[in-house]
Order: structure tokens, then C-alpha cells, then sequence
């Protein structure tokens, strides 16, 4: 148990308790009973103690912002009994270049020392967002091939 966590309760013992029944949790019966969250901390929205943001003493989310920007919250270890000044926010607006955000999301996971373990799935929850924000593309009219071809160029030139 770490000095900032709640002098009470270790983390282990919450996870225990909640796992199974937490205002986050949906369970999917017919799915196989797989179980995923809703919590915004929770980059991958599987229901597991690695990814559960409100159990972790460190956590971080990614979610869409807007104008096409992407909002990166984590959790302040120092504020664990202030609900309210327990989390930061940085938004990268919607201009910025993808592969810089993906650049500063890293380095805020990984290297300042915070949790390395979830680089990877907040640079895909990153890439996930902001492929969501982006339009798609028109689909192109079907090419005619073969006789069909043939008779369309025929009635076009005569």
C-alpha cells in the first residue's frame, strides 16, 4: 500500500468487494456473460482491476472532446479524499497533429514514471477517438466490367 492511498482500505481489498456489483459494471448474459465498464478511466472498457480507474490510485481516460479534440484525464494520487480536485484534464484540440498527441499521451503515461503499463492502451484509445471524429469518406460508383462496360461505351458514343 502506497503513502497516498486511503490509510484504510488497500486497493486489493476494494477491487475484491466491487468486481462483481459497481455503478460501472455491464454485465452481457447473452454475450457469453463478458463483463465491461463504464468508468472514465477505464481505457479499454473491460471490467478488470488493471483497467479500473476508480479503484487504481493512478488511472488514466481518454474521451472525445470538441471540435475534434481528444480530453486526456488522470487521477492525482495526492487528492484521493477530494473528490473534486482528485483528477486533471488536458485537451489537445481538434488541429493538432494525431501522431503529436499520441507522442504526449505516451509521455504522460510512461515516462514521467505514472503508470507505464497503460501506454500502449491510451495511445490506441487515442487512435480510436479520433479515427471516430473523422468523416467517412464517400463510397465511389461500382465500376461496370465486362459486357456491361462494353454496352455502356456503345450508348455513350452513338
Amino acid at each position: 500500500m502506497t503513502a497516498t492511498s486511503s490509510v484504510l482500505v488497500s486497493s486489493d481489498l476494494i477491487w475484491e468487494i466491487v468486481r462483481s456489483n459497481n455503478a460501472y459494471l455491464v454485465k452481457r448474459k447473452d454475450a457469453g456473460g463478458v463483463q465491461f465498464s463504464r468508468d472514465p478511466l477505464n481505457l479499454t472498457n473491460k471490467s478488470t482491476r488493471k483497467y479500473a480507474g476508480f479503484v487504481n490510485d493512478k488511472a488514466i481516460g481518454v474521451q472525445p472532446a470538441e471540435k475534434g479534440g481528444v480530453k486526456v484525464i488522470s487521477k492525482k494520487e495526492s487528492a484521493f479524499q477530494k473528490p473534486a480536485k482528485s483528477s486533471t484534464e488536458i485537451t489537445h484540440n481538434g488541429g493538432q497533429a494525431t501522431r503529436k498527441i499520441y507522442k504526449t499521451v505516451a509521455n504522460q503515461t510512461a515516462k514521467t514514471g505514472y503508470r507505464a503499463d497503460l501506454r500502449e492502451a491510451a495511445v490506441a484509445r487515442v487512435s480510436a477517438v479520433r479515427r471516430s471524429q473523422k468523416s467517412p469518406k464517400p463510397t465511389p460508383e461500382p465500376k461496370l466490367r465486362g459486357a456491361k462496360a462494353k454496352k455502356a461505351t456503345a450508348t455513350s458514343e452513338s
